[in-house]
């Protein structure tokens, strides 16, 4: 039996799984002097947070960047010592692909619901932008306590907009169905001014009123970086998992990569056993961080109701196509990138420029120019299989079409992300209450993640933070001789 060495005094939390929720909880944790151990199956933390490199270039191989409208990320990235290194994007000015053109970003919308019909001349067809008038003409439609945002806006605003505007968008966040996914846990704000205003082009309104009434510099109080509704790190937000975990180990808490959990176990009335391989450890409290299938898995004989809420939580997967290309065989490329309506058939979804969009990138590679695709939605596990070398062609043949790029590219990487976004269909936020509830008659027991309450980084973040700070307010400040490992 090794004892523990972190010197704390305070309760032992184990926390399961190094993604960006595991690793905020264990730094809440270990900041409020509880003896911290995070366990990650994989051989490095981060989850969907990687840095890497293309041509001796530094990228960001996963997400990009921070909402900076929310706090949470912002505030960690502070903490953790990278406050210098955030960076507002170079350029926020993007495109549309749509029908063979690149329509610029309409302006004046609610994740692609247009406030005012002439929002959206120029990508939609004329019958659309009329479609989209027409919701002023419409009753009031009875949403009650959940609808599909995609089929919501169909029925007021026309199957159009959704299709070239909002499936888009939405699919660049969650890479899902618009038609499935849920108003209420994806776009709340419009959920609810839309239950209470006569129309969807008054909730739309209503929404920016609500944004306009916020100082415009509202982020820029939190960043020091101006109103910027997204921030990226020099160096990548793949940077972030490495500093909150040096911070970890800073304040004492140990992290241990390598190290799947295989089982949870009760001991007593409010201990846990944490499996993990030839490892059993002992502790106050634990936090499951995981996805939500080895959540379900470890919580069955112990909450059925939370296993079985978990389990209906379908993922999709993609890949991102990070190409370098030499900068002086590249086109002219508006602004930041563009998005692929799905309605179009093609096989990209998205493209970023990133040397234009980020200073970091193009500062560290002047003479390269570094564009990444993404390919896959939920329901399209065929296309993210393909072999590296097909989706890079495909994304080549999709760029070409779409802004003329003939060059051939210098260097590739492909990088999957296999079940990496949960999806959030009508009815997620209530089955999500569900999994709480039943996993909160647990004592010392509370649970994280892109699952709960929003996939961007900052949601993960806030999800982390309410279950460590569960934990804290429950824990008991005595030494029990948890955390050792037998």
């Amino acid at each position: 039996m090794n004892a523990d060495t972190t010197g704390h005094a305070g309760p032992h939390v184990v926390v399961a799984g190094g993604g960006i929720a595991g690793l905020a909880a264990a730094h809440r944790l270990a900041l409020a002097g509880h003896r911290v151990t995070l366990l990650e199956a994989d051989s490095r933390v981060g989850g969907k947070l990687l840095a890497g490199e293309i041509a001796g270039a530094p990228v960001d191989l996963g997400a990009e960047s921070l909402l900076a409208r929310r706090p949470e990320a912002v505030a960690l990235a502070r903490a953790v010592g990278l406050g210098d290194r955030l960076q507002a994007p170079a350029t926020t000015t993007a495109s549309v692909w749509s029908r063979g053109e690149l329509v610029p970003m309409p302006k004046g919308h609610v994740m692609g619901v247009p406030g005012d019909p002439a929002a959206v001349e120029g990508l939609l067809s004329t019958e659309g932008v009329r479609r989209v008038g027409g919701d002023l003409g419409l009753p009031p439609t009875e949403i009650g306590d959940d609808i599909a945002i995609g089929a919501y806006v169909a029925a007021r605003m026309g199957h159009e907009v959704v299709d070239r505007l909002v499936e888009p968008l939405l699919g660049g966040v969650y890479a899902g169905d618009a038609y499935r996914i849920s108003m209420k846990a994806a776009v709340p704000a419009l959920f609810e001014a839309a239950r209470t205003r006569p129309t969807l082009t008054a909730a739309v309104r209503a929404v920016q009123q609500a944004g306009a009434a916020v100082p415009a510099d509202a982020a820029g109080a939190a960043t020091g970086l101006g109103g910027s509704v997204f921030l990226g790190v020099d160096g990548g937000v793949g940077t972030l998992p490495g500093a909150v975990a040096d911070a970890i180990r800073a304040a004492g808490g140990e992290i241990l990569t390598d190290a799947p959990v295989t089982e949870l176990r009760r001991t007593g009335a409010t201990g846990w056993q944490v499996v993990s391989g030839d490892r059993v450890l002992t502790a106050d409290a634990v936090v499951l961080a995981t996805p939500a299938g080895p959540a379900a898995a470890f919580l069955a004989p112990h909450a059925p109701i939370a296993s079985a809420g978990l389990d209906e939580i379908d993922y999709a997967s993609m890949a991102l196509v990070t190409l370098a290309f030499r900068r002086t065989d590249m086109p002219a490329l508006p602004g930041s990138g563009f998005l692929v309506p799905p309605v179009d058939g093609h096989t990209i979804k998205a493209s970023t420029f990133s040397s234009q969009k980020w200073r970091w990138v193009a500062d560290s590679a002047p003479g390269l120019s570094v564009l990444r695709t993404s390919v896959g939605r939920h329901g399209e596990e065929d296309q993210v299989h393909r072999e590296d070398a097909d989706l890079v062609a495909a994304s080549l043949k999709d760029l070409a079409a779409a802004t003329g790029l003939t060059a051939r590219p210098v260097a590739t990487t492909v990088t999957r992300w296999i079940g990496g976004l949960p999806q959030y269909p009508v009815g997620h936020l209530a089955r999500v209450a569900r999994v709480r509830e039943a996993v909160a008659a647990l004592p010392g027991l509370r649970v994280a993640g892109a699952a709960y309450d929003g996939v961007g980084v900052p949601a993960c973040i806030a999800s982390a933070h309410r279950a460590a700070d569960e934990i804290i307010a429950t824990s008991k400040r005595t030494d029990p001789g948890a955390g050792h490992s037998l």
